[in-house]
């Protein structure tokens, strides 16, 4: 089975843009040093300097084990954190709170790394040591990963927090933290008695009402949110949390969830995220009036451009207007709508028959916008053979691969075009070249062995590249479909059921469903067969694999009795 390659998604993601704060190595400890240490605390100083950070790093590590000194080790982990070498930073930080084992940063830092590194149960004593210098400890990061544990780190981390409430009793961070993995373990009755705890010790808790109405909502409690309606009736103000209430509300009322951004974006009328929101949700409702107001209101702060333009070009579409759906669809310059504007309006002129048109305007934004002209030609190929335009998909590629010669995404379309068009010979080179480049392709070694094992009779050749692509990818469908296909061309028609079995396991796709009903039918196990292509055929009746093997067989589903 020949794997097509995978398109730009269409799903619709707000995007959130945080820039990084620029990060700034903290200065060496100042200290009495002593005259074995001088030399390699020298060397790892002007290694920084030289901006030879391993070097400095090493030396840093190795002294802040000689000299069990806390200030050294604090530095350490900081060099270590800046360059995102966890290991060592784990291993300075380890260091820093043996020496100084009160120390709230070095106990914070020592919890955030063994829970990343999944060892959430050992990261536990450090936020209790935190909480005990009374300093607030956020229990609730030990949820995280939790999922992930065996099922005995699970208890032994539940028995700890248990433990800890009774020396933390009015903990809310804790509190909320055993409710997070009363949820995760389905106890829903022990995490919704936590969050009453949170909530009578701080009726406001913003993590704990939206934790209490999200489990609600899914226990189908009635008024799951009627703590939350409560506290903003008493605080009409409280902006986090009626922005928390706004975008549960998107999942169950977007006439409710609405009215609640509509009161956000009052109070914070250049807030284009508000009004992002507002835009798809009237847009969602059916509303494309007030949504494109919304956006042209983003267009006019000068924020999220792109996602404005995508926007209204989807609304002017949804109206057929789509002159002006084009005209926004370009003015999309940059992000995830980038691609899928051109998409969007490659399909509009796909469909009113105007390939040249297409060609000359994706001409234009290869031009504009060179870092995304391989995905632009790929796109351009892509919607012309969608259409059956296979003279002009084919000439694009080719000039394509003229400039850009080593894209193996390219010569893979140009090789599925090949194989159409019945030109073995380019599909076969152009999948040949993409192996000599990259010979752990899995894609195009099954895409080869199967073509070979469905379109001639090389079976031994087809058989090897299968078998090459299965040992890279051991679980993936497409390939498991093929090594059942050319063992089913080969005779062997019981190894070739096991494959097509699990492949049919694992993607219920018709043709797979082909391939497995016509090794069922040859084995003469026809009611199985029938019974299989029935299935396939409720999914996609017209699929063209199926089509034809139903054809090549002279089976008639509605005639066939099981």
């Amino acid at each position: 089975m020949v794997r097509e390659q995978p398109q730009e998604p269409v799903e619709i993601v707000a995007e959130t843009v945080v820039e990084e704060p620029e990060q700034v190595i903290p200065a060496p400890p100042e200290r009495q040093i002593p005259e074995e240490s001088l030399y390699p605390l020298l060397l790892a100083e002007f290694a920084l300097r030289r901006r030879d950070y391993d070097t400095a790093l090493e030396n840093y590590l190795l002294q802040a084990k000689r000299l069990r000194d806390p200030k050294v080790s604090a530095h350490t982990t900081h060099l270590a954190q800046f360059l995102k070498n966890e290991e060592a930073a784990l291993e300075a930080v380890s260091l820093w709170v043996e020496l100084e084992p009160e120390n709230e940063q070095a106990n914070d830092i020592a919890a955030k790394l063994l829970i990343r590194q999944g060892r959430t149960p050992e990261a536990a004593k450090h936020l209790a040591a935190i909480a005990r210098a009374g300093k607030p400890a956020n229990f609730a990061l030990l949820a995280n990963g939790f999922s992930k544990l065996d099922a005995d780190q699970q208890s032994g981390l539940i028995a700890q927090m248990d433990a800890l409430s009774t020396e933390f009793a009015d903990n809310v961070s804790l509190l909320i933290a055993q409710a997070l993995l009363a949820q995760q373990t389905n106890n829903t009755e022990l995490a919704l008695s936590r969050l009453e705890q949170v909530l009578v010790l701080k009726p406001d808790n913003l993590q704990a009402l939206v934790l209490e109405a999200g489990i609600l909502h899914e226990t189908q409690a009635a008024e799951p949110m009627a703590r939350i309606e409560q506290v903003l009736e008493a605080d009409p103000d409280n902006q986090r949390l009626r922005l928390q209430y706004a975008r549960m509300l998107t999942r169950i009322d977007m006439t409710a969830a609405r009215k609640q951004f509509e009161i956000l974006s009052a109070n914070s009328p250049q807030d284009v995220d508000l009004l992002y929101s507002l835009a798809l949700i009237n847009r969602e409702n059916g509303d494309q009036v007030t949504a494109r107001a919304y956006l042209k209101q983003m267009l006019d702060i000068g924020k999220r451009q792109d996602e404005a333009h995508y926007f209204l070009g989807r609304s002017y579409e949804d109206e057929k207007s789509y002159t002006l759906a084009i005209e926004h669809y370009l003015k999309v310059a940059r992000g995830p709508e980038f691609l899928r504007a051109n998409r969007r309006l490659g399909e509009i002129l796909v469909a009113s028959q105007q390939p040249q048109q297409l060609g000359s305007i994706l001409d234009r934004q290869r031009q504009l916008h060179p870092d995304q002209a391989e995905r632009l030609f790929a796109l351009e190929a892509e919607l012309l053979m969608a259409a059956q335009y296979n003279e002009l998909a084919m000439a694009l590629l080719d000039s394509a691969l003229t400039t850009l010669p080593d894209s193996i995404a390219l010569r893979y379309t140009r090789s599925l075009l090949g194989e159409r068009q019945d030109d073995l010979v380019l599909m076969e080179s152009d999948l040949r070249a993409i192996i000599d480049q990259d010979p752990d392709n899995a894609t195009a070694l099954n895409a080869l062995g199967y073509t070979l094992a469905n379109r001639t009779t090389r079976f031994e050749e087809a058989f090897e590249l299968i078998t090459r692509a299965l040992e890279l990818s051991p679980e993936e469908p497409a390939i498991l479909d093929s090594m059942g296909w050319v063992r089913f061309r080969m005779g062997d028609y019981a190894i070739a059921l096991h494959y097509l079995q699990r492949a049919y396991a694992l993607f219920p796709d018709p043709e797979v469903a082909a391939h497995l009903g016509e090794v069922l039918w040859a084995m003469d196990r026809r009611q199985e067969a029938i019974t299989v292509w029935r299935e396939a055929a409720e999914r996609d009746a017209s699929h063209k694999v199926l089509s034809e093997t139903l054809d090549r067989l002279g089976v008639t589903l509605d005639n066939e009795e099981i």
